[in-house]
């Protein structure tokens, strides 16, 4: 993601057909979409952020055909850095969305 923004980016969109595809081949699976967020801001608007992030990601695949009832969202806002540093290059790998399998 962008910084400040939740819109899908083309990088984005192409990482979640590859989801898309997995989730069609697996049909039981069930994911939690996390949404992450840089260091800056504040708690509150990173948690926000982190929301908007994952529901974006949720919508793109619900629109792919996906059954939303198979997508759960958190956010973890700025909690959860994947990069410790203080600079674009680490704060771009923190503006993310992550997958993880609830059930299969």
């Amino acid at each position: 993601f962008d910084f400040d923004r939740a819109d899908l980016r083309a990088d984005g969109r192409a990482a979640l057909d590859q989801n898309a595809q997995l989730l069609n081949e697996f049909t039981s699976a069930v994911v939690e979409i996390q949404g992450h967020c840089d260091e800056r801001g504040t708690v509150e608007y990173n948690l926000s952020l982190g929301e908007k992030r994952a529901r974006s990601a949720m919508d793109y695949l619900v629109g792919l055909g996906i059954a939303a009832n198979r997508i759960s969202i958190i956010s973890y806002g700025k909690e959860r850095p994947a990069v410790m540093g203080g600079d674009e290059s680490a704060w771009s790998k923190n503006r993310r969305c992550e997958f993880r399998v609830i059930s299969q």
